[in-house]
């Protein structure tokens, strides 16, 4: 049976309605990349005011690997909810957030002792992560890459790379960020060969290190093992291994950002793990909470010991509610079974991809991610490599007409970027696959990419 059911124009009537409040009341400036107005959502599939199904391949933008509304997480609000909603771990301790801390200093990468400090979004995880390290290291610079995204707060927005989309009009912004080229194999010169490619870069790790910062200033490097908002690019393994070399030559922290690509979403609980490489930190957001807001900062003891008491916190971080959630999610998410299904879902989708791209090679330039982190970046030739933003908007309008939510991604908004529920059943796959398929070959047509 399919899951997708449509009893509508899309928009429906209700859900033009709210899309109409929400503009009169909020401001222009709040993203709104569908006219939906969802009521009610389990698993991979929500439904609209209007009554239409739809499948969910944006899932909430990478918070829903374990899908919407699982039933242990449900209850496990149900029961908090019931005893303690707030207290303020700056006030007094409840279990949850100390069990939280102990499940990931255990799951977290590398052998040394670990601390975790829980916060509220991915941008509060990355700027903690940022202030621990400069208080260990007592450096101020911090080295980021092209197409980087970590957040919206003043620090993480000088950290992000998207300017137009992100930036535009919010500076002056934090000093001491240095941004680096990240090694985008798809956008490599002609000629030239991937490995030849990442040899290059490597060679720039170093080139870098004297012509834009000098590696003794710098406190941290912040990298995606796969950038999110960038594309879906994953660091190439020998790559990160390199920067890894350098960082702890030169008595450098590197955090890995696994905001949107950790906690299974590439089919290990932790992306850096695909490298082998140890992060001295890393962050985690939304999957952790099942939909909830919640983040961590986890890494080295040592490291994460340096700031002073009352250094970090805040009002809302380790939230009882937020905590249960996280708890009941790693008891499902951290499980060999999940992550070896996810791995599974990864591949299925891949396969029809990569059909899509030999269908349409002048339009789909490249397939890429990890697991079933997965993006098609669009083009205008396979040659010329142009990025084509129009024809990824089309795209997602046209699943969207077909009951498929998805969403855009890229340094030039022109990939379609698939962040399912890991929860997928096969038929789920298949019938949202088919549907970005006949999506963009409708799309291919009209523009004239057939």
């Amino acid at each position: 049976m399919a899951s997708i059911s449509l009893k509508t124009e899309i928009p429906g009537p209700l859900s033009r309605a709210l899309v109409a409040r929400r503009e009169a009341a909020t401001p222009q400036g709040a993203a709104k990349l569908t006219p939906l107005a969802i009521v009610r959502a389990h698993g991979a599939t929500m439904t609209d005011a209007d009554g239409n199904t739809f499948l969910d391949f944006a899932g909430g933008i990478g918070m829903l690997a374990v899908g919407h509304t699982p039933d242990n997480v449900v209850e496990a609000l149900r029961e908090q909810a019931s005893e303690l909603i707030h207290m303020c771990g700056i006030v007094a301790s409840h279990d949850a957030p100390v069990a939280l801390a102990e499940r990931l200093n255990a799951a977290a990468p590398g052998s040394e002792p670990k601390r975790t400090l829980l916060m509220n979004s991915g941008a509060e995880a990355v700027e903690a992560a940022v202030h621990i390290c400069r208080s260990h290291t007592r450096r101020q610079g911090v080295v980021v890459f092209d197409g980087a995204y970590h957040g919206r707060s003043n620090l993480t927005l000088a950290m992000t790379s998207k300017f137009n989309l992100f930036k535009r009009g919010f500076g002056p912004f934090a000093p001491e960020v240095y941004r680096f080229g990240f090694p985008n194999v798809y956008r490599r010169p002609g000629g030239m060969t991937e490995a030849g490619f990442v040899d290059w870069h490597i060679e720039l790790l170093g080139h870098n290190f004297t012509a834009v910062v000098d590696p003794a200033h710098v406190a941290a490097v912040v990298v995606e093992p796969v950038q999110g908002e960038g594309g879906f690019i994953p660091a190439p393994a020998r790559w990160l291994r390199a920067l890894r070399d350098l960082c702890t030559q030169h008595g450098i922290l590197l955090v890995a950002d696994e905001v949107q690509c950790g906690m299974g979403r590439t089919g290990r609980l932790w992306a850096c793990e695909h490298s082998g490489v140890v992060p001295d930190l890393l962050t985690t957001a939304k999957s952790l909470g099942a939909g909830l807001p919640i983040s961590a900062v986890v890494g080295r003891a040592d490291v994460m010991n340096a700031p002073h008491p009352g250094g970090l916190g805040g009002t809302y971080s380790g939230s009882p509610l937020a905590c249960v959630a996280a708890l009941a999610v790693l008891d499902t998410l951290a499980t060999p079974s999940f992550l070896r299904r996810a791995t599974e879902l990864g591949d299925r989708m891949r396969v029809r991809l990569v059909a899509l791209q030999a269908a349409l090679p002048n339009l789909v330039g490249d397939v890429r991610g990890l697991g079933p982190m997965l993006a098609i970046e669009l083009v205008k030739s396979a040659a010329g490599r142009e990025p084509w933003m129009e024809a990824t908007a089309a795209v997602n309008a046209a699943t969207l007409q077909r009951g498929l939510v998805t969403i855009r991604a890229g340094l030039h908004s022109n990939c379609v970027r698939l962040l399912p529920p890991l929860t997928l059943s096969d038929a789920e796959v298949d019938e949202g696959m088919d549907v970005l398929h006949q999506a963009t070959l409708e799309v291919a047509a009209k523009m004239g990419a057939a």
